[in-house]
């Protein structure tokens, strides 16, 4: 080995590189409370991907995206105020987006992160569109699942079924059935990834028994949502970054309509995937890879 070998062997044990495919986790206090997050690949990184789930999921949604994207980015994901493992609220009545904005730009703030590709899924998506439309400078580009300028009526209701319900499961096995039907637009998964759902969509109650991992208590800033279509065309047109827009063929949440009069707009990318409802899941390599590409342009 020649000497400047050796002095190179030398500096890469002294300054590994940082593991991309690990993943970190952390919590950040945003003045009601603490967020959960996960944090993967090099924390020096000049991109920064960051991730917000749908309305009763969590950061665990995106463990697959965030460990393909990592080689080449930071990607962060947190749960939202009362998901996953982030704190509850006292108050029910103060959920809604005006506090989750308020989080995240706190949590942004918290985190040093300037400005970041944001991925959100439904109402991650309408966060983000938030963000992006009141505080430009803070997203670079903003990629939308299954969630846009209108949201029909019909959607609301159907998520109404079951948003503040308290589920009780015996077992994972049981509640492995019941995401298997209420997560069933989600496409074509396979078990494995059911089974994964079912792990990190749980908590475990006193008794041993499992229920869902969110308050039921955020269907409070639901009520009468579902009375007529929700217009945010005119927050869309104050959206000036690129945008990718990705639907499910079936949803019911995006129209293809609406979709499509959202494509028109100059710099927006428009993706469908078969045989997929609300919301594209954003575990299967199609839709990964879609990502991928889009953000490495």
């Amino acid at each position: 080995m020649s000497f400047f070998d050796r002095l190179l062997d030398l500096f890469k044990r002294s300054n590994p590189a940082p593991d991309t495919g690990r993943v970190r986790s952390g919590r950040v206090e945003v003045g009601d409370g603490e967020l959960n997050y996960f944090d993967w690949g090099d924390p020096a990184a000049s991109d920064v991907a960051l991730c917000v789930h749908g309305l009763t999921r969590n950061a665990h949604d995106f463990d697959r995206l965030a460990t393909a994207l990592a080689g080449k980015r930071r990607v962060i994901a947190y749960d939202v105020i009362r998901r996953g493992s982030s704190d509850w609220l006292k108050a029910s009545d103060r959920y809604g987006y005006p506090l989750y904005l308020k989080h995240a730009l706190s949590f942004m703030d918290a985190l040093r992160l300037e400005t970041v590709d944001w991925i959100g899924t439904s109402m991650g998506g309408i966060l983000g569109m938030m963000v992006a439309a009141q505080h430009p400078r803070r997203v670079r580009r903003l990629i939308l699942n299954d969630v846009g300028a209108l949201i029909p009526k019909e959607a609301l209701t159907r998520l109404l079924t079951y948003v503040g319900t308290v589920p009780r499961f015996t077992d994972l096995a049981e509640a492995e059935t019941y995401f298997r039907q209420t997560l069933a637009p989600f496409g074509k998964l396979d078990d494995a990834t059911w089974a994964r759902i079912a792990e990190t969509s749980t908590r475990r109650l006193l008794d041993g028994a499992y229920t869902t991992a969110y308050d039921p208590a955020i269907s409070v800033s639901l009520a009468g949502a579902d009375a007529s279509d929700v217009n945010l065309w005119p927050l869309w047109t104050m959206v000036t970054q690129p945008v990718l827009l990705m639907r499910g063929a079936e949803s019911d949440l995006l129209k293809i309509d609406t979709a499509e009069a959202m494509a028109e707009r100059n710099g927006v990318e428009f993706v469908q995937f078969a045989e997929v409802g609300h919301a594209p899941s954003l575990m299967v390599p199609e839709q990964i890879k879609t990502i991928q590409t889009w953000l490495d342009r």
